[in-house]
């Protein structure tokens, strides 16, 4: 044992470009609460990050079992959006089971999110009878959705 122990995940976090609009699609689309929204000490978050002039506002949604954080940086000038494939190092997606796959996707359509390809079924591993789907949004933020089966 290496002497400490992990309790819990605290979040997942996500940087966005439009916190309005991704705080708008985890509320309305999936029913997720927003439990706080606020500026961030610029000094703090260079020392948090490394990231000199880091000016941001964080937003913590919570859904069912699972809390995430959403930043939105206002400054440095020179961020940059990044548009990772799932086969590249450092690529990461939210799963979340649902009950109707066609119902998540046209109420995330409504936010900007876009399905990669049709919902397809799944015939092996612990999801084996589901039908899953990938998500876009504009920020590259990506979403699954696994419909379970009866």
């Amino acid at each position: 044992m290496s002497g400490f122990q992990v309790l819990r995940t605290n979040h997942t976090s996500f940087t966005v470009s439009d916190l309005d609009r991704t705080c708008g699609f985890f509320e309305d689309a999936l029913g997720f609460e927003v439990i706080s929204r606020a500026p961030r000490d610029p000094a703090l978050i260079g020392q948090i990050t490394g990231v000199e002039g880091a000016d941001i506002e964080v937003a913590y949604v919570q859904g069912p079992g699972h809390r995430l954080e959403l930043i939105q940086y206002l400054a440095p000038d020179d961020r940059r959006q990044v548009e990772a494939k799932p086969c590249d190092t450092g690529f990461a997606h939210l799963a979340f089971d649902v009950t109707d796959v066609d119902a998540a996707i046209a109420a995330s359509q409504v936010f900007g999110f876009r399905p990669i390809n049709p919902p397809a079924p799944i015939d092996k591993g612990p999801n084996a009878g589901s039908r899953v789907v990938y998500l876009r949004d504009l920020d590259g933020v990506t979403i699954e959705y696994i419909e379970k089966s009866e």
